[in-house]
């Protein structure tokens, strides 16, 4: 049976998280012709599933990560000035009332955390007495001391949507709901197959990029020919939300007895998120969901830190992922790397010039680079390729100096909106806020409000520019309007992406 042939590419991604979107905006932005397939949503598995921190990472100082940390710590404040709307400083208060740690030991990390990356903007580490200071509010016991430190905040999945967002502006083709099917190396280049809705599809690229999260060992598998000693290791973060546990805009990160930590960060306005656990994943990649014994974890974690006692019944939404971790034989899967690891294969002699990449770990705040190393190791197959440009090129609607100041500034241009909703939609959406307003002066100008705020203006961005296709996509992932909008919102979202299923997709 035939099957329609796509123009040939020069790379065919695989994997729509935070890895492959990195990597599809800097190589589009060298000159090079880019695919992206991706089988869900974009950032529907491990990137949408984070605890939503651009860090250094302060406790992998312990198991020796230096290199990192220090990366990481760089590209901190790097990833905040591209992205300021989605990005933005938070404190870390972290007790030493019930650290199995020694103080001096915690002190001088937090000596080294501040100094191994360059810090420039983010304010240093300070020493505070819990019974006196703000930040000790809502903890059950006050005495003692905790050092608080500085790193920050990012909404994931939109990380990964203005990422793709900006490959597809710079001429990349970004295909959600798509899925790899097989490849074989042919004639110096890939042919592979994927299918969508509308069928199956050949495409040839000259090479492939597997950042398949959760599946790069089943991309690999169905690779013809392809092979690797690196391994990848599956490991479970699950997470909680529930009702806000203390006041004040700063996140706790939290010591237990065996020595592994826990983040309760402020979520949402109204809610703490509380996460991460780290649990062996032993089955096939999926879809993940929290365990008892991960929710009594958390919850544990929680009580016998605040004064506010919280139970199963508190619990707003819980989410869990699928970490895919490079296989460093560590012992426990919380000492496993974070660091990650590139491998080309270039098959058999015969096959020479048609390249498999494959991404094996990684973690968010390091996405940047991560695809830096990527398009270095790829480098001497395309030769004509041009050389890095993404440090402190902004992301879409990232182009502003000061939040803030933008704020104000969209309020008195736009009187007639709520500023709340205007708010909202900044930190969405960035400078680009104005495009998806256009002229409307007032609420009823953005269309019908399918509930919470959330118009048909809104959605129709979502679907024409940033692949949303159904209420989940939107709900949860380009927003957490989920958490928000009242009862049947997401039933009447449905009905109308239904409605307008069949009106072409803007790239």
């Amino acid at each position: 049976m035939a099957h329609p042939t796509e123009d040939p590419v020069d790379l065919l991604i695989v994997g729509g998280g935070i890895n492959g979107a990195g990597i599809a905006r800097d190589a589009v932005g060298r000159g090079l012709s880019v695919m992206l397939v991706e089988q869900d949503d974009l950032a529907s598995h491990t990137s949408s599933a984070s605890t939503k921190l651009i860090h250094g990472g302060l406790r992998y100082l312990e198991y020796g990560e230096f290199r990192l940390v220090r990366e990481a710590l760089i590209e901190r404040e790097r990833l905040w000035s591209m992205a300021p709307h989605i990005i933005w400083p938070l404190r870390f208060v972290l007790p030493q009332t019930q650290s199995p740690r020694p103080a001096w030991m915690v002190r001088l990390g937090l000596f080294l955390y501040d100094h191994l990356g360059g810090r420039e903007r983010l304010p240093g580490t300070q020493t505070v007495a819990l019974g006196t200071s703000a930040f000790g509010a809502g903890l059950a016991d006050r005495k003692g001391k905790a050092f608080v430190y500085s790193d920050c905040w990012v909404e994931d999945s939109r990380l990964v949507v203005l990422n793709a967002r900006d490959a597809a502006v710079r001429g990349a083709e970004i295909r959600t709901r798509t899925r790899l099917l097989g490849a074989r190396r042919e004639d110096g280049a890939w042919t592979t197959m994927i299918a969508d809705a509308a069928g199956e599809r050949r495409v040839r690229a000259r090479a492939l990029v597997n950042a398949a999260g959760p599946w790069v060992a089943e991309v690999l598998a169905g690779a013809g020919g392809s092979q690797t000693k690196r391994g990848v290791r599956l490991v479970k973060g699950s997470h909680l939300v529930v009702p806000r546990l203390y006041e004040g805009n700063h996140a706790f990160m939290l010591q237990n007895p065996d020595r592994r930590i826990v983040f309760t960060v402020p979520y949402e306005g109204r809610f703490t998120l509380l996460g991460t656990t780290d649990e062996p994943w032993t089955g096939p990649p999926g879809k993940a969901h929290i365990s008892d014994g991960e929710t009594r974890y958390l919850l544990d974690t929680a009580n016998r830190y605040f004064d506010r006692r919280i139970g199963e019944a508190d619990i707003a939404w819980s989410y869990a992922g699928i970490r895919p971790l490079y296989d460093d034989q560590a012992g426990s899967a919380s000492a496993v790397t974070r660091d990650y690891v590139l491998d080309v294969d270039t098959g058999p002699a015969d096959a020479a010039g048609a390249p498999m990449l494959s991404v094996f770990g990684g973690k968010i705040t390091t996405y940047r680079k991560l695809a830096e190393h990527a398009m270095r190791e790829l480098a001497r197959f395309f030769p004509k390729a041009g050389s890095a440009w993404t440090a402190g090129a902004t992301l879409p609607g990232g182009d502003m100096d000061d939040f803030d100041a933008f704020v104000r500034a969209l309020v008195t241009e736009r009187p007639g909106l709520p500023p709340v909703l205007l708010r909202r939609l900044a930190r969405a959406y960035g400078t680009d806020v104005r495009v998806l307003l256009g002229t409307a002066r007032t609420s009823g100008d953005l269309g019908e409000d399918l509930g919470g705020g959330l118009t048909v203006a809104e959605v129709d961005w979502l679907r024409d520019r940033e692949w949303a296709r159904t209420a989940e996509d939107i709900l949860y992932r380009r927003s957490k309007l989920g958490l928000h909008v009242p009862a049947g919102t997401a039933e009447r979202l449905e009905s109308y992406l239904a409605e307008v299923s069949a009106t072409p997709v803007a790239a």
